[in-house]
């Protein structure tokens, strides 16, 4: 839960607190939260220059790179490791987490350069083949460049422990598998819808696991449990569904994911089961009830009923709360009432 100054001050006009306590309380918090990534212009300012960055080495890099050669590649992309390397040491060293974290997340994105560049250097590169390809295809060849990526991103979170450290390695495990499954099966399309869904339910459990495991020191589990969500679901939503049944199970599912997000109290669920049936009841009311007009009706009863529902778990929210945490294992509660 989010406190502003305003709310304090509300509670000073009330005289639960005076104006001195008001101001005291409103300054710890300040500093209790100052390396909690936040929706404010400093934090932004941070991401937006670090994704600039991560991006300028990564999705945007040109093919006018490849005049340089191997040589020239692995030379500018050293520079770059030892500019970054240092610059995470000294904001780490005045304790800026965020700036720190995201420059040490700039020098795993960089590490499938470098690699690339060694390859190219040694011609061991396979020909037909850009390193611009490698945020877009699936190829077994990247492997290489992943599994650096993993080395130096597992080495960066064991010395910095950032949380935003977990994105790219996340990110980078999810492109293995699917890495690895093209060059076993080659180009299977369902073959690749079935790994991201098997993968991101993995990487599910790993976050809810992380949740427990590390909930007294930071969020680690936020990223793991962003791109397990984003490739379970990818997956699940492109899986060919032939009949009725299948399209109302995956339905079931997206609701389910809704009640595990607010559970757990991780928007990425609500987000993405609310988009998914979204796209269900789209489907209902533009191709099976396209004719029918007691169907917008109905959904204007059922969209009532769960207003409806919100009040009523408004009213009871506490009671159903403490109860529900009770059933919980100890560690698991208490990173809930955590983030409460």
């Amino acid at each position: 839960m989010s406190i502003t100054r305003n709310q304090l001050g509300s509670a000073v006009k009330e005289h639960i607190i005076s104006l001195e306590q008001a101001d005291a309380l409103f300054e710890f918090l300040q500093t209790q939260s100052h390396d909690v990534p936040r929706f404010t212009i400093t934090h932004v300012l941070y991401y937006f220059g670090g994704l600039i960055a991560i991006g300028a080495m990564t999705l945007f890099m040109g093919i006018g790179w490849e005049s340089f050669g191997g040589s020239g590649i692995l030379l500018i992309s050293a520079l770059y490791a030892a500019i970054g390397l240092k610059v995470t040491h000294v904001l780490s060293a005045k304790k800026l987490d965020i700036p720190a974290g995201i420059c040490a997340t700039f020098l795993v994105c960089l590490t499938p350069l470098v690699i690339y560049s060694l390859q190219e250097m040694l011609d061991v590169w396979p020909k037909g083949t850009a390193y611009q390809d490698f945020h877009r295809e699936i190829k077994w060849h990247w492997l290489y460049m992943e599994l650096g990526a993993l080395a130096v991103g597992a080495v960066l979170a064991w010395k910095y422990k950032y949380p935003f450290l977990i994105m790219p390695i996340v990110v980078t495990l999810w492109f293995i598998t699917m890495d690895i499954a093209v060059g076993f099966y080659g180009e299977n399309w369902e073959l690749r819808k079935l790994v991201s869904l098997f993968v991101g339910l993995l990487m599910i459990g790993f976050a809810f696991w992380t949740d427990i495991k590390f909930w007294r020191k930071a969020d680690y589990a936020f990223w793991i449990y962003i791109f397990g969500v984003i490739a379970f679901w990818g997956g699940l939503s492109f899986l060919d569904s032939h009949n009725e049944l299948s399209k109302f199970i995956y339905f079931c599912i997206n609701l389910l994911m809704i009640g595990v997000g607010v559970l757990l109290t991780r928007r990425v669920f609500v987000v993405f089961g609310g988009l998914g049936s979204c796209v269900y009841l789209g489907y209902l009311a533009f191709n099976l009830f396209e004719a029918s007009w007691s169907f917008p009706f109905a959904l204007t009863v059922i969209g009532l009923a769960i207003i409806y529902l919100g009040i009523l778990w408004q009213k009871h929210e506490k009671a159903i709360t403490e109860r529900a945490l009770k059933m919980l294992p100890y560690s698991l509660r208490k990173a809930l009432e955590k983030r409460l």
